[in-house]
């Protein structure tokens, strides 16, 4: 995967980040008009806060909608991550190109959430993918 370097905006919202969370920070980057922070496994409680505290309090103070993220080497692992607030039922990958393409299965109640409006949801995951792993595209089924 290819080093991620961060500009100077981006390493004072991952201090912030981490100053107020204590959760330690492994990616962070702007999609679709939020900030998603990948935060190194287990501590993803720590960083969200209880209730989602932590969250809430950092949004208002950078005035910026935020996701919360736990990474994992593991590819299937990350989608399942990424698409935690949907329950994934599945994890399916298949080549696509030089990587590979996932589709995650989840409720088909959820499947709309999980998409999110105008593929919102989907956009997001896909950067978090592309820069860490060999996915390419990723869909909800």
């Amino acid at each position: 995967m290819p080093e991620v370097a961060f500009d100077n905006e981006t390493l004072g919202y991952i201090r912030i980040f981490e100053e107020r969370s204590g959760a330690r920070v492994r990616d962070c980057f702007a999609a679709e008009e939020k900030l998603v922070f990948l935060v190194h496994p287990g501590d993803v409680h720590r960083a969200v806060g209880p209730g989602g505290v932590l969250v809430d309090r950092l949004k208002g103070m950078l005035k910026k909608e935020i996701q919360v993220v736990e990474y994992s080497d593991d590819p299937e692992t990350l989608v399942r991550n990424i698409f935690y607030w949907y329950s994934p039922k599945r994890v399916d990958f298949v080549p696509k190109g030089n990587g590979r393409h996932a589709t995650v299965t989840v409720d088909p109640a959820w499947k709309a959430r999980a998409i999110g409006k105008a593929g919102k949801n989907l956009k997001v995951a896909r950067a978090i993918l592309v820069r860490h792993t060999d996915i390419g595209s990723v869909s909800v089924a």
